[in-house]
């Protein structure tokens, strides 16, 4: 049984002049987000603890040096925050510029949108800009990995590490541009710890992990989420009762993901709730 605790107390922040309350320990996106204000965010994961890794949700403090990352800067009592200043925005552009000048966004939700937003251009680089492409890895029937996609948020190891899966199966290699998502030794997928829960594809914003049947879909230019359906349901492998959601296009499952706000899951199955459909 889960002890009552207090409740906490409320704050007053002020976001672009307006006040509003949010509970003491919220952070300055959790405030952006009672305010109405739409900050971007790529490393942010609302069941993760923040890594501060890609820098695109930086706001500006009244009274700080620095800019701060929203994700996770604590609101305090008084703050006063610039979500739209000139110096947020042209922090944000020069972020959006260096991370599409080298990485493939083709896949990231709303990066083309945010790029004309903040007047991104990647392309001032010249062609000849350092980038991490790379043929996408697809060893398994699973899952596929194109590290080509991948701007080193760190979210699939917290996911696969000790936040939630305690598998350790992959982790950070290499330093500076050379850095890159790794099992243990550079060992195959198929010959790492990997149980394929698939939880590293749940949290990926990029689309550097995805649905082996996703990627093939992609491929065959047959990929069209404006078809699809989202049916959310109960698992029938096991009593634990994990929350399924089922993403149908043209009434056959293309993949299966889970609620982040599900008490039992928050986000997270095991590989028969992930990839287990088939019998259907």
């Amino acid at each position: 049984m889960i002890p009552l605790q207090p409740p906490r107390r409320l704050i007053d922040v002020e976001i672009d002049g307006e006040t509003v309350r949010v509970p003491e320990g919220s952070t300055i996106l959790d405030a952006c987000a009672v305010a109405g204000k739409d900050i971007p965010t790529l490393c942010y994961g609302d069941t993760l603890t923040p890594k501060n890794a890609c820098r695109v949700c930086v706001v500006e403090v009244e009274g700080a040096r620095t800019l701060a990352p929203a994700c996770s800067r604590k609101a305090e009592k008084g703050m006063k925050v610039g979500t739209d200043t000139e110096r947020a925005r042209q922090s944000r552009k020069v972020v959006l510029e260096l991370l599409a000048s080298s990485v493939d966004l083709s896949t990231t939700p709303r990066a083309a949108e945010w790029t004309e937003e903040y007047d991104a251009d990647p392309a001032r680089f010249g062609d000849d800009a350092a980038t991490v492409e790379q043929p996408a890895k697809v060893d398994n029937e699973l899952y596929v990995r194109d590290y080509s996609k991948c701007i080193m948020c760190y979210k699939c190891v917290d996911a696969c590490g000790d936040q939630w899966q305690n598998t350790f199966a992959i982790g950070v290699a290499g330093r500076g541009f050379d850095t890159t998502i790794s099992t243990e030794f550079d060992a195959p997928l198929t010959d790492s710890a990997c149980v394929y829960c698939g939880n590293c594809v749940e949290v990926c914003p990029t689309g550097a992990l995805s649905f082996k049947s996703e990627f093939d879909m992609r491929a065959e230019g047959t990929w069209d989420e404006s078809k699809q359906t989202e049916t959310t349901t109960i698992c029938s492998y096991c009593g634990v009762g994990c929350n399924l959601t089922l993403h149908v296009q043209d009434n056959k499952i293309v993949k299966v993901t889970s609620p982040h706000d599900n008490p039992v899951t928050k986000g997270n199955l095991c590989v028969k709730g992930r990839f287990g459909y088939g019998y259907v």
